[in-house]
């Protein structure tokens, strides 16, 4: 494995989307996380309203909405993924209360303090930690909550090759402590944390590209940006693998103050 490989935000968007169009869930995660999550928001009920922004599929979105009453309304800003996610919805049921809409975080068309709950499972990184949550403060009622996952370091210092992989293509991932810290600045009471399990990346998200990676390149057999996608994907489980001990997914809850 070379540490030339591209940062995946370096490839054309319509190829990661594809790509990642054929896979359950877009980033690292699993059903009990999103639900030990969920478990820490009070006073949920059929009148709740939840934003899931950056919704992808709707991997996550699905298990709020089996664990609920809510209204869910989901963001994501490519139609190809909202079109599987309102099919799923259809499919489970849940079409009456859980809707796929077509944004972009950056410009969000909510009112404010609309939400008792936003939700972001490994998405904020688009529009940056800081900025999303100081954003989206104001779009949640007093009391309302905010749980997002965001990538983490876990000690002060790490070897070079992850430090570099990492700063170059989210320069804004820092400790646990600096997050909680600037989730307390912006206004929140953070009500919990926790890492997410080795099993959400492992289990849930990279062993399932596997049979992705095979297809996609069978459908692209010469098409080098395909190619290199793969093994840019290829490449960020093997740091994992390596490295898992100095960094992950950290699920932040916070209470709108």
């Amino acid at each position: 494995m070379s540490n030339d490989t591209e940062s995946i935000h370096e490839f054309d968007f319509s190829l990661i989307c594809e790509y990642f169009s054929y896979t359950k869930r877009q980033g690292p995660g699993s059903p009990a996380a999103t639900k030990r999550a969920l478990d820490f928001i009070d006073n949920l009920a059929s009148i709740t309203k939840i934003a899931d922004i950056g919704c992808g599929t709707g991997g996550q979105t699905m298990i709020l909405a089996k664990h609920t009453t809510a209204k869910i309304l989901a963001i994501d800003l490519f139609p190809v993924f909202i079109e599987k996610f309102n099919t799923k919805a259809q499919e489970m049921g849940f079409g009456n209360r859980v809707k796929g809409v077509v944004g972009d975080m950056k410009e969000l068309p909510f009112r404010d303090e609309e939400y008792d709950l936003i939700w972001c499972e490994g998405a904020i990184y688009n529009i940056g930690f800081r900025k999303g949550i100081s954003e989206w403060h104001r779009y949640l009622k007093k009391g309302g909550y905010l749980a997002i996952t965001e990538a983490t370091w876990f000690t002060e210092e790490r070897p070079d090759e992850i430090n570099q992989f990492w700063t170059r293509g989210y320069p804004e991932i820092d400790t646990i402590a600096t997050k909680l810290a600037q989730l307390q600045s912006a206004g929140y009471k953070v009500v919990a944390c926790f890492v997410l399990p080795d099993e959400c990346w492992t289990k849930f998200f990279f062993e399932p590209q596997d049979e992705v990676q095979r297809k996609f390149l069978e459908k692209y057999p010469n098409n080098q940006s395909a190619s290199d996608l793969i093994d840019n994907m290829k490449y960020e489980r093997y740091l994992y693998s390596k490295y898992s001990m100095y960094y992950g997914y950290t699920f932040f809850i916070g209470k709108k103050l």
